[in-house]
């Protein structure tokens, strides 16, 4: 597992290898980024330390050739390089809103907001849930009025469907290599005929769980039964209980949760996209593995996942497996945070599509970074944090803390990032659980700056 690294050799390795028509573009990709890692949830005004400095950003985000795909493509590269063994995929759509509108926006939300779709493939190493980075993304943009209704053939000849975007990065990642194993880990927009032909050819594995409750399949014998009716036929594999805690309106309760599981075939739609056509696919096998609450309370709704898989699930052990993968789905919502609270790419003030996509692809890979500070102490919490953080920032970290800081041999990965939350406020107390977003961007920004101003005494001290 990687761990954290200096944010200057961390610029370099992440956009160093740019190609942005210009090498000194490159260069000042890298500056700029690594101004904003020290201070992600800062304005451009914040992060750049002079006039100078914001002005070439700005211009760097003007440029033609500076794209998300050229900010980011090396990242993604690296991400599937580095991937061995069992891989998660995780992919979900987030919605940016910029507010007002500005060139070349489309419509976001109830269609009063402007702004983009953003689809990410956060790659998860399978066995520790450790974030690998980004695999690919891809950008949507929405008309500014929203189109007539149209019946499901005539829409699927659009050429502009929102469901594109999981197969374009589907493709975009390709095939995994001989020492590696995709597994595609989707929430219900990938429930899809034409996502499951991107994967089959892409030689990704999947668990996506269902959005369509009524649907026709084909049972290994060959008989055509609608889901509903085949739900109650499923023979119950085993059981566990399932921690849930407190939401709104609804107390924390161990839900008592069963799991059943059944091989199927997904017919070929009769309205198909152009594309489908084209590649005249089969009906598609796989496993379908439902996860059902029993004796919930009268009060609460219980809970039911479907899960389509092309996983084997013919024991309880597979399956829980396949529900195990489906649970760190979480984490894709985690990098969302990341990205929109943790580096408040929606408060950005850039005037134009293109450079509001440009920024995007730096503060996707930045988002990165800030998921693996928080998610670290979760990966291996036990792990010496001197095996991977820099010792100038185990340094700093207890200058700060002083006292309350065990000594840097003796500490932890997880009281390293509990350390960095107190410095920006986060108290610590047993009944505070875990620190959130606010107060682990506060404490990384001022252990930035101190590791910053370290830096510069050393500097100063060399000269002399």
């Amino acid at each position: 597992m990687a761990g954290i690294v200096e944010t200057e050799s961390w610029a370099s390795e992440n956009f160093g290898t740019c190609e942005l028509g210009d090498p000194r573009r490159t260069r000042r990709l890298m500056q700029v980024a690594q101004r904003i890692l020290e201070h992600p949830a800062g304005s451009f005004p914040d992060q750049m330390p002079d006039w100078a400095e914001l002005k070439a950003a700005y211009r760097l985000f003007d440029a033609d050739e500076v794209t998300l795909s050229a900010v980011a493509m090396p990242h993604w590269q690296q991400t599937r390089n580095a991937a061995v063994g069992k891989t998660l995929v995780i992919c979900d759509t987030t919605e940016l809103n910029f507010g007002s509108d500005r060139e070349g926006l489309g419509r976001t939300g109830n269609g009063a907001g402007r702004g983009f779709l953003l689809h990410n493939a956060l790659m998860v190493d399978g066995k520790t849930r450790a974030i690998s980075g980004v695999a690919g993304q891809a950008i949507h943009y929405r008309p500014k009025r929203k189109p007539a209704k149209q019946n499901s053939s005539q829409a699927l000849k659009r050429g502009d469907r929102e469901s594109q975007v999981w197969g374009q990065v589907i493709d975009e990642i390709g095939l995994p290599s001989e020492s590696t194993q995709y597994v595609y880990v989707c929430d219900r927009g990938a429930d899809n005929f034409e996502v499951f032909c991107h994967l089959l050819q892409n030689g990704g594995d999947w668990v996506v769980r269902a959005k369509k409750q009524k649907r026709n399949l084909l049972t290994t014998e060959g008989e055509t039964v609608s889901l509903p009716d085949l739900l109650p036929r499923l023979s119950v594999m085993g059981t566990y209980e399932l921690q849930l805690r407190s939401r709104p309106k609804q107390a924390a309760r161990i839900a008592q949760i069963e799991v059943s599981s059944a091989r199927v075939h997904m017919p070929v739609p009769h309205h198909k996209s152009p594309w489908v056509k084209s590649i005249d696919p089969e009906p598609i096998g796989m496993q379908l593995v439902r996860v059902r609450e029993i004796n919930a309370p009268t009060d609460v709704e219980p809970i039911e996942w479907l899960l389509w898989t092309s996983l084997p699930t013919d024991t309880f052990k597979q399956a829980w497996t396949v529900i195990e993968d489906y649970e760190s789905r979480w984490l894709v919502e985690e990098y969302h945070k990341a990205l929109k609270s943790g580096c408040r790419v929606k408060t950005r003030q850039l005037q134009t599509a293109s450079r509001l996509e440009a920024m995007t692809g730096l503060m996707s890979v930045v988002a990165v970074q800030l998921l693996q500070l928080k998610t670290i102490a979760v990966v291996d919490p036990l792990r010496a944090a001197r095996t991977m953080i820099p010792r100038l920032w185990l340094t700093m970290l207890k200058a700060a803390r002083g006292g309350r800081v065990r000594r840097i041999h003796d500490m932890t990965v997880h009281d390293f990032y509990r350390e960095v939350a107190k410095l920006g406020g986060f108290l610590g107390r047993s009944s505070d659980g875990e620190p959130g977003w606010i107060t682990v961007w506060r404490g990384w920004e001022k252990l930035a700056t101190l590791i910053h101003g370290a830096k510069i005494a050393q500097n100063l001290l060399s000269e002399d």
